[in-house]
């Protein structure tokens, strides 16, 4: 079931009615089957896979925290790891794997007897995989009690705002929230509907507005110049930014209206000074989630500059195989993970060239190279973005070139992006842009500290003003968001 779809207009105040009019005891069974039904409304037969390793790890969690030796914990802790990767695995690298090893068979002179799966991704296997995953690590390391109650268990890899696309959360934070007891909150609510129609206007109005644009630059590369990529690149940079954090605002929002409280996933990743930054902004619950359970485990960065450098390889690249089986997704971990490394090497070389002006706040040169460090990330992060947007290697590279080859940016006369048939809806789409890069920042402030504006009418009037511009431009199709892929 979508957000943005007129079905879950009706799920979610149904199911929000009859989990605050229900007796405590009886809730969290609501809420278990309200979030089987979300998930059923995609492929219905597929929540068999997710009850099916929810049964593992159930059983496995109880397995680790009652075994009396630390080899047994290990083993557990192993049998679960694998049964998850390994549906992941199946699901979503076998064919990409297959395909790899046959081209280099291919290469040989021999024809491949490995075969394709015709299966289609479950939604959201790699975000519930890896938030059942932070279960069972966490009960080992003894930082979390294995879940004796069945309902609370598949509740907490099921709960339906955040079961598609995050955010991850960890056990410790969602699990304890189950078993209290909310009455209806009226400035919760209100709260969490506030940030639910603020992730609406990123995913309707702008998201799914400059998608419609994105798909005619990116579907159709050589009938456009290099300057037109560009610009279409730096489009899709928003167009996934407000897709993505639009989700998780309304899966907080949703939450929230519940009484749960969801982790953060955005903080304006825009705005950041350096790709290290960027990291700490962008889907942050993935981003600690490698953190926590991969990097430090390595050594993070508490090791020999060379094993460093590899512990962060081997995060990128596992990011980017999360992201998606193709090549295109490894490169961009890649890209990223050197841009850290040369953000190092810089730092450690030419760091003092910055620190004296760092210092001194409210000056020219202080606001000067503030803001040319944040459009160098944000080159940085949008010139990366054209590997996770390109459906192939050879798309990405001939956008790439099509981007270098200077002699196409002094053709502005004619300019491909404005070949567009419905012209107007061009000028509406960047007016729209426009304003909401002028309002993120506030928004993002206003939603996490709610006495900002301090007059409930202003308050109020301004989410009114959202809604309206929801229901005058909003474009209402049933689109996916883009990480349902994932």
């Amino acid at each position: 079931m979508l957000f943005n779809s007129f079905s879950f207009l009706v799920f979610f105040p149904l199911v929000t009615l009859l989990y605050f009019i229900s007796p405590y005891k009886y809730r969290w069974h609501i809420l278990l089957v309200a979030s089987c039904i979300f998930y059923m409304a995609f492929i219905p037969y597929y929540i068999l896979i997710l009850g099916g390793t929810i049964v593992i790890d159930f059983f496995a969690g109880i397995f680790i925290e009652n075994a009396t030796e630390q080899n047994q914990k290990k083993q557990f802790l192993v049998i679960t790891l694998v049964g998850n990767i390994g549906v992941l695995a199946v699901f979503k690298y076998y064919n990409f794997f297959i395909d790899n090893i046959s081209e280099v068979i291919a290469y040989f002179g021999f024809s491949s007897p490995l075969r394709y799966l015709s299966i289609i991704l479950p939604i959201g296997l790699s975000f519930h995989t890896f938030q059942a995953m932070s279960y069972a690590i966490e009960v080992y390391r003894g930082g979390q009690p294995a879940e004796r109650n069945f309902i609370k268990y598949s509740l907490y890899v099921m709960f339906f705002p955040q079961l598609v696309a995050g955010p991850i959360e960890r056990p410790q934070s969602l699990l304890p929230q189950f078993s209290l007891n909310y009455d209806v909150n009226y400035e919760r609510i209100v709260a969490g509907l506030k940030q639910m129609l603020w992730g609406f206007f990123k995913k309707i109005v702008i998201a799914d507005r400059l998608a419609a644009l994105v798909k005619q630059g990116y579907g159709d590369i050589e009938n456009h110049d290099g300057f037109s990529l560009l610009i279409f690149t730096y489009l899709f940079s928003f167009q996934i930014y407000c897709d993505f954090s639009g989700y998780s605002d309304i899966a907080i929002g949703a939450a929230k209206v519940l009484g749960i409280n969801l982790r953060e996933n955005f903080r304006t990743p825009y705005f950041s000074k350096s790709i290290k930054e960027f990291w700490q902004r962008w889907h942050m619950s993935l981003s600690t989630w490698f953190r926590d359970y991969l990097y430090i485990p390595l050594g993070g960065k508490k090791v020999g500059r060379g094993r460093w450098f590899f512990n962060l390889s081997i995060v990128f690249l596992i990011s980017g195989l999360w992201h998606g089986a193709n090549w295109t997704f490894i490169v961009w971990g890649a890209l990223h993970c050197s841009y850290l490394i040369f953000g190092y090497f810089l730092k450690r070389n030419f760091g003092w060239v910055f620190i004296s002006v760092e210092k001194q706040r409210n000056t020219l040169q202080y606001y000067l190279l503030s803001g040319a460090k944040i459009f160098i990330t944000f080159n940085l992060v949008a010139f990366a973005w054209i590997f996770f947007r390109a459906t192939s290697m050879d798309e990405a590279f001939s956008i790439i070139v099509k981007i270098f080859t200077l002699e196409d940016f002094d053709k502005f006369s004619n300019l491909s992006l404005f070949k567009i048939s419905d012209i107007a809806s061009v000028f509406v789409m960047l007016g729209l842009l426009g304003l909401f890069l002028a309002s993120d920042s506030f928004m993002d402030k206003l939603l996490k500290q709610q006495k900002i504006i301090k007059s409930k009418f202003l308050n109020y009037a301004l989410f009114a003003c959202v809604l309206a511009f929801i229901l005058l431009f909003g474009h209402f199709s049933d689109t996916n968001f883009i990480y349902f892929q994932f």
